[in-house]
């Protein structure tokens, strides 16, 4: 009899918890975490689990062995194989990324679709020595998971079209000068620094903070005259939870509010 049982994969993606943080390592050493299909499936089965817990309030995705991405996995695309999940994306997040904030903790080298993943992130910290790139036009590829369509609203046109164009490498000190990255950190802290960003995020009220990212999100191509009306379908349940009211009662008692998610 034949066993036709196929083996047990290999995690290419290492999640932990941290209290309501949860930690997303993508981890392809032999691949500088090149992206590939299975790796983008784990990704999204691990943001579907950060949206789905009332416990998990936001997420930090880092790279193992002092590198975040260096983009899709050229090998696996030359075989056929693009790392995209239905729905969600390259990396399994760049078309939908969680309800929640996410977190870019970069170290080393965030390249084409890698620097992709950056750009649909919330918040980024990066090393000082770290390095970004949409290095696509080089290869006859576009950055098309999300790099053409999201770098011109992060960053100055000009510079955007500039980094597009030659494909060169941006140095994450310059990309804080534009304020693309959120906070710079020593060489191998990046992490560190993530996590700390994620506790002051994670200290505040879960439900207000979905809803607010939702609405900066969703309200950037709003009609003027609609935003306001449209705004109140993420806001108002928040209004009226459990958590507004603990935060007003905590403010009142002068305590640390203690936030259910409700």
């Amino acid at each position: 009899m034949t066993d036709t049982t196929e083996p047990e994969r290999t995690p290419e993606l290492k999640v932990t918890e941290h209290g309501p943080v949860l930690v997303l390592t993508m981890d392809r050493p032999q691949a500088r975490n090149a992206m590939s299909l299975q790796m983008a499936e784990e990704i999204a089965a691990a943001l579907e689990l950060l949206d789905a817990r009332d416990d998990l309030s936001v997420a930090v995705i880092t790279g193992a062995n002092e590198t975040f991405c260096a983009g899709m996995d050229l090998k696996g695309f030359a075989r056929g194989e693009r790392p995209v999940v239905e729905g969600k994306g390259f990396a399994g997040l760049v078309r939908q990324p969680p309800r929640k904030p996410l977190i870019a903790a970069v170290e080393g080298y965030a390249l084409a679709g890698g620097f992709e993943i950056v750009l649909a992130c919330d918040l980024v910290v990066a090393s000082s020595s770290a390095k970004f790139g949409l290095p696509e036009v080089k290869r006859g590829l576009t950055a098309a998971a999300g790099g053409l369509l999201r770098l011109q609203d992060r960053i100055p046109y000009h510079l955007a079209m500039e980094l597009v164009l030659t494909g060169r490498m941006w140095p994450a000190t310059e990309a804080a000068e534009v304020h693309l990255v959120n906070r710079i950190a020593e060489p191998g802290r990046a992490i560190d620094v993530a996590l700390e960003l994620a506790a002051e995020v994670a200290a505040n009220a879960p439900l207000a903070l979905a809803a607010s990212k939702q609405v900066l999100v969703r309200s950037a191509d709003w009609p003027l005259g609609e935003k306001f009306d449209r705004q109140e379908e993420y806001v108002d349940p928040i209004r009226r939870s459990a958590d507004a009211k603990e935060g007003a009662l905590a403010f009142v008692e002068k305590r640390e509010p203690r936030w259910t998610g409700a």
